[in-house]
């Protein structure tokens, strides 16, 4: 537990029976202080997600809450006289003046949320089955947000998935080289700058604009411990406005993957076509009823594309001099980017297969 936040004096903040007992860290989260808090009342112990939104990466907290508490609130409405409804949407809990999120002395934002019990998340996907539930359950969170009613969803980071902004900030960092590191990755600068046409595709593609996740890891979707269903969707922080395919290809980029995001043995690295069948079926099960046609087309392409954008900002970051992700060892955003890099060459390899598999479901 980060000792300097006081989890139990920010939980009692909110509408909690009983009296609060602990607070333990929770999830492989990298970005958000995530605790699961312990209440008890009348003799009996349940248990609530408390979780302090990370405000350097976020900076405006209140917008992404009112996001996801619109979100929140759509969803169970769409879901309500569902079985077990209570465990498919992130339920928030009102703070004691009746506001969604409670703000600390330190202005650091909290929100709480309804813990659901009997479901996991995963940090790599075991199965092929797996890999169809995640997809499944992302596209029916898109398919029950296209109706969201106006207004438009705040952007919480603006021009998160604008692959040519990121290229032109590779550029940069390219010329600067602030860290004296560009010839240590000049193979993987070189890669990067041969791949400056596919940069612009989607956004020129004119595609519609929905409510999307724009953080589809597999570890999102908690499923169902007796079912093995995808049975919630979770981190909720970037919903926003945007392309239904980024949702896809970030899905692509982290379920397919033989290896952990920063494998050292580039030999091991391949995109498993079975495990992107898998995915694209369950994706489509829920999703290709209000897909466009346009939309289906650049479902395989966005694998390649996502996996290409967060690998030019790993190396952004390695020739910045580390400043952005959290490194572990020296090298080690050289390292996420030659494996995302290496998927690259994998996903290119199979990319007619998947475009001929997506038209054939």
């Amino acid at each position: 537990m980060n000792k300097d936040h006081n989890v139990g004096a920010a939980a009692r903040q909110f509408q909690i029976c009983g009296e609060f007992c602990n607070a333990m860290p929770y999830g492989s989260g990298h970005i958000n202080d995530t605790y699961r808090a312990e209440f008890r009342h009348a003799g009996v112990s349940a248990h609530y997600i408390l979780q302090r939104i990370n405000s350097n990466i976020f900076k405006n907290p209140a917008a992404v809450m009112e996001n996801i508490q619109r979100v929140t609130d759509h969803l169970a409405a769409q879901v309500a006289g569902e079985p077990d409804s209570r465990r498919r949407v992130l339920s928030l809990i009102p703070t004691r003046d009746g506001r969604s999120w409670h703000v600390d002395a330190e202005a650091g934002h909290w929100r709480a949320y309804h813990f659901i019990d009997n479901a996991r998340t995963y940090d790599a996907v075991e199965s092929t089955e797996q890999a169809f539930q995640a997809g499944k359950a992302f596209g029916h969170f898109q398919r029950l947000l296209v109706g969201l009613p106006t207004p438009r969803l705040h952007d919480t980071i603006p021009d998160f998935h604008h692959t040519p902004k990121r290229f032109a900030a590779l550029q940069q960092a390219i010329a600067a080289d602030v860290a004296g590191r560009a010839i240590l990755a000049k193979p993987e600068i070189e890669f990067a700058l041969a791949r400056q046409s596919i940069t612009g595709v989607l956004l020129d593609a004119n595609l519609p604009e929905r409510v999307t996740h724009n953080d589809t890891k597999f570890n999102n979707v908690m499923l169902d411990d007796a079912s093995g269903e995808g049975i919630c969707v979770i981190d909720l922080d970037t919903v926003m406005p945007g392309l239904v395919a980024y949702d896809f290809g970030d899905m692509v980029r982290t379920t397919t993957s033989s290896t952990r995001e920063d494998e050292q043995d580039l030999s091991k690295v391949t995109m498993q076509f079975p495990m992107f069948e898998a995915l694209a079926r369950g994706y489509l099960a829920s999703a290709g009823g209000f897909l466009t046609k346009e939309e289906k087309q650049y479902l395989a392409f966005a694998g390649k594309l996502i996996t290409f954008e967060i690998g030019i900002r790993f190396l952004t970051d390695y020739l910045a001099g580390d400043t952005y992700f959290k490194v572990h060892r020296e090298g080690h955003n050289l390292d996420r980017c030659r494996t995302q890099f290496k998927l690259i060459e994998s996903i290119e390899q199979q990319e007619e297969k998947m475009k001929c598999l997506v038209e054939s479901i």
